[in-house]
Protein backbone atom coordinates (compact mmCIF):
# COMPACT_ATOMS: atom_id res chain seq x y z
CA UNK A 1 0.00 0.00 0.00
CA UNK A 2 2.73 2.54 0.77
CA UNK A 3 4.21 1.87 -2.55
CA UNK A 4 1.15 2.30 -4.01
CA UNK A 5 0.73 5.78 -2.43
CA UNK A 6 4.12 6.91 -3.29
CA UNK A 7 4.40 5.67 -6.89
CA UNK A 8 1.13 7.77 -7.13
CA UNK A 9 2.03 10.93 -5.22
CA UNK A 10 5.61 11.04 -7.05
CA UNK A 11 3.65 11.22 -10.36
CA UNK A 12 0.87 13.84 -9.07
CA UNK A 13 3.92 15.70 -7.93
CA UNK A 14 5.75 16.15 -11.21
CA UNK A 15 2.55 16.88 -13.29
CA UNK A 16 1.14 19.38 -10.70
CA UNK A 17 4.75 21.09 -10.43
CA UNK A 18 5.65 21.13 -14.35
CA UNK A 19 1.84 22.66 -14.49
CA UNK A 20 1.07 24.60 -11.78
CA UNK A 21 4.63 25.92 -12.12
CA UNK A 22 4.62 27.12 -15.80
CA UNK A 23 1.10 28.45 -15.07
CA UNK A 24 2.52 31.00 -12.11
CA UNK A 25 5.34 31.77 -13.46
CA UNK A 26 3.63 33.11 -16.51
CA UNK A 27 0.90 34.54 -14.45
CA UNK A 28 3.60 36.30 -11.66
CA UNK A 29 4.07 38.65 -14.82
CA UNK A 30 0.14 39.94 -14.81
CA UNK A 31 -0.77 39.30 -11.00
CA UNK A 32 0.99 39.51 -7.85
CA UNK A 33 -1.65 37.32 -6.05
CA UNK A 34 -1.76 34.62 -8.79
CA UNK A 35 1.09 32.49 -8.08
CA UNK A 36 0.28 32.31 -4.44
CA UNK A 37 -3.24 31.10 -5.47
CA UNK A 38 -1.39 28.44 -8.06
CA UNK A 39 1.12 27.97 -4.63
CA UNK A 40 -1.81 27.43 -2.52
CA UNK A 41 -3.42 24.94 -5.14
CA UNK A 42 -0.16 22.92 -5.74
CA UNK A 43 0.24 22.21 -1.35
CA UNK A 44 -3.25 21.36 -1.33
CA UNK A 45 -2.94 18.68 -4.56
CA UNK A 46 0.09 16.89 -3.46
CA UNK A 47 -1.45 16.64 0.37
CA UNK A 48 -4.32 14.76 -1.22
CA UNK A 49 -2.37 12.78 -3.24
CA UNK A 50 -0.85 11.70 -0.57
CA UNK A 51 -3.22 10.91 1.86
CA UNK A 52 -2.65 13.72 3.91
CA UNK A 53 -5.21 16.20 6.01
CA UNK A 54 -4.06 19.38 8.06
CA UNK A 55 -5.66 20.78 10.90
CA UNK A 56 -5.22 24.14 11.87
CA UNK A 57 -5.81 25.64 14.88
CA UNK A 58 -5.00 29.13 16.41
CA UNK A 59 -5.88 31.25 12.85
CA UNK A 60 -7.66 33.86 15.01
CA UNK A 61 -4.42 34.82 16.66
CA UNK A 62 -3.64 36.72 13.37
CA UNK A 63 -4.91 40.21 11.97
CA UNK A 64 -5.93 39.25 8.36
CA UNK A 65 -4.26 42.72 7.08
CA UNK A 66 -1.26 42.36 9.86
CA UNK A 67 2.58 41.89 8.30
CA UNK A 68 4.96 39.24 10.65
CA UNK A 69 7.62 37.34 10.69
CA UNK A 70 6.54 33.15 10.86
CA UNK A 71 8.34 30.83 12.62
CA UNK A 72 7.94 27.00 12.50
CA UNK A 73 9.87 23.80 13.31
CA UNK A 74 11.03 22.01 10.48
CA UNK A 75 9.71 17.91 10.30
CA UNK A 76 10.17 17.41 6.68
CA UNK A 77 9.30 18.15 3.12
CA UNK A 78 4.74 18.57 4.49
CA UNK A 79 5.45 21.45 6.36
CA UNK A 80 6.08 23.08 2.96
CA UNK A 81 2.94 21.86 1.73
CA UNK A 82 0.66 22.10 4.80
CA UNK A 83 1.99 25.57 5.12
CA UNK A 84 1.13 26.74 1.37
CA UNK A 85 -1.70 24.97 1.40
CA UNK A 86 -3.35 26.01 4.46
CA UNK A 87 -1.97 29.02 5.98
CA UNK A 88 -4.50 31.47 6.40
CA UNK A 89 -2.87 34.63 5.31
CA UNK A 90 -0.28 35.08 2.29
CA UNK A 91 3.78 35.18 2.69
CA UNK A 92 6.45 34.98 1.09
CA UNK A 93 9.83 33.02 1.37
CA UNK A 94 13.28 33.97 1.58
CA UNK A 95 15.26 32.76 -1.51
CA UNK A 96 19.05 32.38 -2.36
CA UNK A 97 20.36 35.13 -4.31
CA UNK A 98 21.87 32.79 -6.75
CA UNK A 99 18.27 31.61 -8.02
CA UNK A 100 16.97 35.01 -8.93
CA UNK A 101 19.59 35.55 -11.45
CA UNK A 102 17.53 32.58 -13.93
CA UNK A 103 16.22 33.88 -16.50
CA UNK A 104 12.18 34.08 -16.11
CA UNK A 105 12.15 32.47 -12.65
CA UNK A 106 14.12 34.85 -11.41
CA UNK A 107 11.34 37.74 -12.50
CA UNK A 108 8.59 35.49 -11.60
CA UNK A 109 10.03 34.94 -7.78
CA UNK A 110 10.73 39.30 -7.57
CA UNK A 111 6.84 39.66 -8.76
CA UNK A 112 5.67 37.13 -6.56
CA UNK A 113 7.21 38.70 -4.01
CA UNK A 114 10.27 36.38 -2.55
CA UNK A 115 12.68 38.11 -0.73
CA UNK A 116 16.68 37.55 -1.79
CA UNK A 117 19.19 36.97 0.80
CA UNK A 118 22.80 37.20 -0.35
CA UNK A 119 24.97 34.77 1.85
CA UNK A 120 28.38 35.01 -0.36
CA UNK A 121 30.39 37.02 2.92
CA UNK A 122 29.34 38.55 5.72
CA UNK A 123 28.92 42.20 4.66
CA UNK A 124 26.63 41.50 1.31
CA UNK A 125 24.58 38.93 3.77
CA UNK A 126 24.21 42.15 6.12
CA UNK A 127 22.73 44.04 2.82
CA UNK A 128 20.81 41.53 1.86
CA UNK A 129 18.99 41.36 5.30
CA UNK A 130 18.86 45.19 6.25
CA UNK A 131 16.45 44.92 2.24
CA UNK A 132 14.61 41.62 3.52
CA UNK A 133 13.90 43.48 6.82
CA UNK A 134 12.59 46.70 4.85
CA UNK A 135 10.56 44.67 2.43
CA UNK A 136 8.84 43.20 5.90
CA UNK A 137 8.37 46.61 7.22
CA UNK A 138 6.33 47.73 3.83
CA UNK A 139 3.78 44.81 4.16
CA UNK A 140 5.33 41.27 3.23
CA UNK A 141 5.30 38.32 5.86
CA UNK A 142 7.60 36.00 5.05
CA UNK A 143 7.70 32.04 6.32
CA UNK A 144 11.17 30.91 8.31
CA UNK A 145 12.28 27.73 9.53
CA UNK A 146 14.90 28.49 12.46
CA UNK A 147 16.30 25.29 12.48
CA UNK A 148 17.82 26.42 9.50
CA UNK A 149 17.09 22.30 7.62
CA UNK A 150 14.72 19.56 8.09
CA UNK A 151 15.05 17.45 11.63
CA UNK A 152 16.56 13.87 10.63
CA UNK A 153 13.75 12.27 13.48
CA UNK A 154 11.10 14.83 13.55
CA UNK A 155 12.53 16.28 17.21
CA UNK A 156 12.59 20.36 17.15
CA UNK A 157 16.25 20.93 16.93
CA UNK A 158 18.45 24.11 18.02
CA UNK A 159 17.31 27.28 16.08
CA UNK A 160 20.05 29.82 14.67
CA UNK A 161 19.52 33.51 15.42
CA UNK A 162 19.75 35.02 11.63
CA UNK A 163 15.67 34.68 11.69
CA UNK A 164 15.15 36.12 14.46
CA UNK A 165 18.01 39.37 13.56
CA UNK A 166 15.67 39.43 10.86
CA UNK A 167 12.41 39.67 12.90
CA UNK A 168 14.57 42.57 15.20
CA UNK A 169 15.29 44.50 12.26
CA UNK A 170 11.80 44.30 10.55
CA UNK A 171 10.44 45.66 14.23
CA UNK A 172 6.90 43.29 13.19
CA UNK A 173 5.69 40.82 15.16
CA UNK A 174 7.41 37.16 15.23
CA UNK A 175 4.16 34.55 15.19
CA UNK A 176 5.39 31.05 16.55
CA UNK A 177 3.76 27.83 14.52
CA UNK A 178 4.03 24.60 15.60
CA UNK A 179 3.96 21.71 13.33
CA UNK A 180 3.30 18.23 14.36
CA UNK A 181 3.00 14.46 12.43
CA UNK A 182 4.70 15.94 9.13
CA UNK A 183 7.96 13.93 10.05
CA UNK A 184 5.93 10.41 10.11
CA UNK A 185 4.51 11.71 6.62
CA UNK A 186 7.86 10.89 4.90
CA UNK A 187 10.99 10.22 7.15
CA UNK A 188 14.10 11.82 5.91
CA UNK A 189 16.37 9.80 3.98
CA UNK A 190 13.28 7.68 2.95
CA UNK A 191 10.79 7.99 -0.53
CA UNK A 192 8.18 6.07 0.86
CA UNK A 193 4.63 7.65 1.84
CA UNK A 194 2.57 7.44 4.96
CA UNK A 195 -0.48 8.79 5.00
CA UNK A 196 -1.85 10.77 8.05
CA UNK A 197 -2.43 13.80 9.82
CA UNK A 198 -0.24 17.51 10.38
CA UNK A 199 -1.08 19.71 13.22
CA UNK A 200 -0.56 23.34 12.85
CA UNK A 201 -0.59 25.72 15.76
CA UNK A 202 -0.45 29.22 15.71
CA UNK A 203 0.40 31.08 18.79
CA UNK A 204 -0.24 34.49 19.82
CA UNK A 205 2.59 36.93 17.79
CA UNK A 206 5.23 37.82 19.64
CA UNK A 207 6.87 41.54 20.07
CA UNK A 208 10.35 41.87 18.06
CA UNK A 209 11.33 44.98 20.30
CA UNK A 210 14.96 45.56 20.73
CA UNK A 211 17.63 44.82 18.51
CA UNK A 212 20.28 44.50 20.94
CA UNK A 213 22.11 40.96 21.29
CA UNK A 214 20.29 39.92 24.81
CA UNK A 215 16.85 41.14 22.93
CA UNK A 216 17.35 38.81 20.33
CA UNK A 217 18.25 35.97 22.89
CA UNK A 218 14.80 36.09 24.75
CA UNK A 219 13.15 36.11 21.66
CA UNK A 220 14.29 32.90 20.36
CA UNK A 221 14.00 31.72 23.41
CA UNK A 222 10.05 32.98 23.62
CA UNK A 223 9.20 31.55 20.34
CA UNK A 224 11.27 28.15 20.49
CA UNK A 225 9.38 27.30 23.33
CA UNK A 226 6.00 28.77 22.60
CA UNK A 227 6.55 26.11 19.38
CA UNK A 228 7.77 23.15 21.69
CA UNK A 229 4.50 23.81 24.17
CA UNK A 230 2.38 22.42 21.27
CA UNK A 231 4.64 19.84 20.33
CA UNK A 232 4.19 15.99 21.32
CA UNK A 233 6.64 14.86 24.20
CA UNK A 234 8.79 13.18 21.33
CA UNK A 235 9.36 16.14 19.39
CA UNK A 236 9.57 18.99 21.83
CA UNK A 237 13.04 17.64 22.60
CA UNK A 238 15.52 19.55 24.67
CA UNK A 239 14.00 23.01 26.33
CA UNK A 240 15.92 25.94 25.31
CA UNK A 241 18.35 27.59 28.31
CA UNK A 242 16.36 30.81 29.35
CA UNK A 243 18.91 33.72 28.72
CA UNK A 244 20.98 35.23 31.73
CA UNK A 245 19.24 37.61 33.91
CA UNK A 246 21.56 41.18 33.22
CA UNK A 247 23.27 41.80 36.13
CA UNK A 248 22.07 44.85 38.40
CA UNK A 249 25.16 47.39 39.76
CA UNK A 250 24.08 48.87 42.83
CA UNK A 251 25.52 52.18 43.92
CA UNK A 252 25.53 52.77 47.56
CA UNK A 253 26.67 55.25 49.58
CA UNK A 254 28.16 53.72 52.07
CA UNK A 255 25.12 52.99 54.47
CA UNK A 256 24.21 49.54 52.29
CA UNK A 257 21.57 52.02 50.78
CA UNK A 258 21.66 52.80 47.35
CA UNK A 259 22.00 56.62 46.18
CA UNK A 260 18.20 56.17 44.33
CA UNK A 261 16.64 54.55 47.50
Amino acid sequence: MKIARSVFFYTILVLSTTLLGTFSILGSFVSRWWPAFMARLWGRVNLWAAGVKVEVEGARNLDPKGTYVLASNHQGWFDIFAALGYFPIPFSWLAKEELFKIPILGGAMRNTGYIPIDRSDHKKALISMNKAAETIREGTSVFIFPEGTRSPDGVIREFKKGGFVLAAKSQQPIVPISISGSHRILPKKSWLIQSGQIAMKICKPVLAAGTDHKSRDLLLYTVREAIRSNLSTEEAGEPTQPPPEPTVHASTNGSGLSRNA
